[in-house]
C-alpha cells in the first residue's frame, strides 16, 4: 500500500464493518473476542497505527498543533510562524510553538515533549545536523508531520515538504542585477553544506554559467554581523564588485550598513539584493530589493494543507514549491 492505511482498509481486511473496527479501537466490551483478534491482526498486517489524539480531536472539533521552528529570532521564520498560528486559530486549532535555536538535540527534546502531550500534528522547520531518529519516533506515534522551508528527512512520502522556489529566486536576482548593468556579482552568506543554501545558490550559479561569468561565493552565517563584515572585506579584495546577492535579508541589511560605512553608494554604483522579503526591507535606507516569498500566504497555505490531511485524509503533495517574486527597491536603483 502506497499510502497510510485507514480504518476503512482495516475493516475491509478483517471482513467487518467500519463501526466494528471503531469499537475495537475504543476497547468496547460489546465486541466478541474472536472479532477483536481478527481486527487486531488486520491492523498488524496493514501497519495501521491508531492516532488516539487525532481521534479525540475529530470528536471534539478542536486540537493542538505543534509548530517547531529552527530560528525564531529571524523575522522570516517569525512572520511564517505568526501567519501559520493565526490561520490554524481561525479554523479552531490551538498552537504550541517551540524555537530550537538551530540545535538538533533541542529539536529532539521539544518534539518528544509535544508527542507526549498529545499534539494532533507537527509542522517543522527543522534544524540541520543530528540524525533522523526523531522522525522515526513521529512515524511510530502515528502523527501527521510536515517539513517546511527546509528539508532534512528525504522520506517525503511520509513527511511531505513545502518551501518557496529558492532556485528560481536566485535566478531572478541575477537577471535583475544583469539588467541593471552589473558585471561582477557575488553571492554572500549561508552555510555552504546546507540544502537551503545550495538551492538559493543554484539559481545564481546557473545564470552566471549561462553568461560565461565566474561566480564569487562568500559563505558564512546568515546574520547582519556577517553581512556587515563581508561588505568591508569584499570592497578591499574585489574593488570591481558592483552587485551582491545575499543568502537572506539579514545578511543584505548588514551589507548595506557595511557599504555605507565604507563610503559606497548602494543603489547607484553598487547594488544589493536580499532574499526572503521580510517587512523590514521596506523600512531600511536605502530600501532593500529582495526575493519575496510571500511568507504570510505560505503560512496560510501550510495550515490548510495540514488540516485537510488530518481531517479529510488528503495527503499533501510530497514536495511543493511556491512562487517567488523579485521586489525592486532602492538598493538596486540609481536614484
Amino acid at each position: 500500500m502506497d499510502r497510510r492505511p485507514t480504518i476503512i482498509d482495516v475493516a475491509r481486511e478483517a471482513g467487518v464493518s467500519k463501526s466494528t473496527v471503531s469499537l475495537v479501537l475504543q476497547n468496547s466490551p460489546s465486541v466478541r473476542q474472536d472479532t477483536r483478534l481478527l481486527v487486531r491482526e488486520a491492523m498488524s498486517n496493514l501497519g495501521y497505527v491508531y492516532n488516539r489524539s487525532a481521534a479525540k480531536m475529530r470528536s471534539a472539533g478542536a486540537g493542538l498543533i505543534g509548530v517547531v521552528i529552527n530560528d525564531l529570532r529571524n523575522p522570516f521564520f517569525t512572520e511564517f510562524a505568526t501567519s501559520l498560528q493565526m490561520a490554524l486559530s481561525a479554523r479552531g486549532f490551538a498552537t504550541v510553538i517551540a524555537n530550537t535555536d538551530e540545535k538538533p538535540e533541542l529539536q529532539a527534546e521539544v518534539i518528544s515533549a509535544m508527542l507526549e502531550h498529545g499534539v494532533s500534528a507537527l509542522i517543522i522547520s527543522p534544524a540541520y545536523g543530528g540524525d533522523n531518529s526523531i522522525f522515526d519516533n513521529i512515524e511510530r506515534a502515528g502523527i501527521h508531520a510536515m517539513q517546511v522551508l527546509r528539508k532534512v528527512d528525504t522520506r517525503t512520502d511520509k513527511f511531505p515538504f513545502s518551501a518557496p522556489d529558492y532556485v528560481n529566486g536566485g535566478q531572478l536576482a541575477v537577471r535583475h542585477l544583469i539588467s541593471a548593468g552589473c558585471r561582477r556579482i557575488a553571492f554572500v552568506g549561508g552555510v555552504s553544506d546546507r540544502g537551503v543554501t545550495k538551492e538559493r545558490m543554484q539559481g545564481y550559479l546557473t545564470e552566471l554559467a549561462a553568461l560565461g561569468r565566474e561566480p564569487l561565493l562568500v559563505p558564512g552565517r546568515a546574520t547582519r554581523a556577517f553581512g556587515r563584515e563581508s561588505a568591508k572585506l569584499l570592497l578591499k579584495e574585489y574593488p570591481d564588485l558592483d552587485g551582491v546577492i545575499c543568502f537572506n535579508d539579514l545578511v543584505a541589511l548588514g551589507m548595506i550598513s557595511g557599504f555605507a560605512e565604507s563610503g559606497r553608494n548602494v543603489g547607484k554604483n553598487l547594488k544589493v539584493v536580499g532574499f526572503d522579503g521580510i517587512e523590514e526591507c521596506a523600512q531600511s535606507y536605502p530600501t532593500l530589493t529582495s526575493i519575496g516569498c510571500d511568507i504570510a500566504s505560505f503560512g496560510v497555505q501550510i495550515a490548510s494543507m495540514v488540516l485537510d490531511w488530518m481531517q479529510d485524509s488528503r495527503f499533501p503533495p510530497a514536495e511543493l514549491r511556491t512562487p517567488v517574486t523579485l521586489i525592486a527597491r532602492g538598493s538596486t536603483r540609481a536614484s
